[in-house]
């Protein structure tokens, strides 16, 4: 999924940021899994947001923003 792809506003899944090989998605922000996870943590990347009992996202704003600059978190 390249970022013309991406809606301007919603939500994004771990899946569509970090990519899949399994499902075939490729990475909007090539990092693991874990760096992933451990950069929500320190505050390097973006906060999730729950979306339900058992499901959390990610605003497409904040993660365009991060790929436009990521030095900055």
């Amino acid at each position: 999924m390249s970022t013309t792809q991406i809606p301007a506003v919603g939500f994004l899944r771990l899946t569509q940021i970090i990519g899949s090989k399994k499902n075939n998605i490729p990475p909007l922000f090539p990092v693991s899994r874990s760096t992933w996870l451990a950069g929500v943590k320190s505050g390097r990347y973006p906060a999730a947001i729950k979306l339900g009992m058992r499901s959390v996202g990610w605003r497409v704003e904040d993660v365009l923003a991060l790929i436009a600059n990521p030095q900055i978190s």
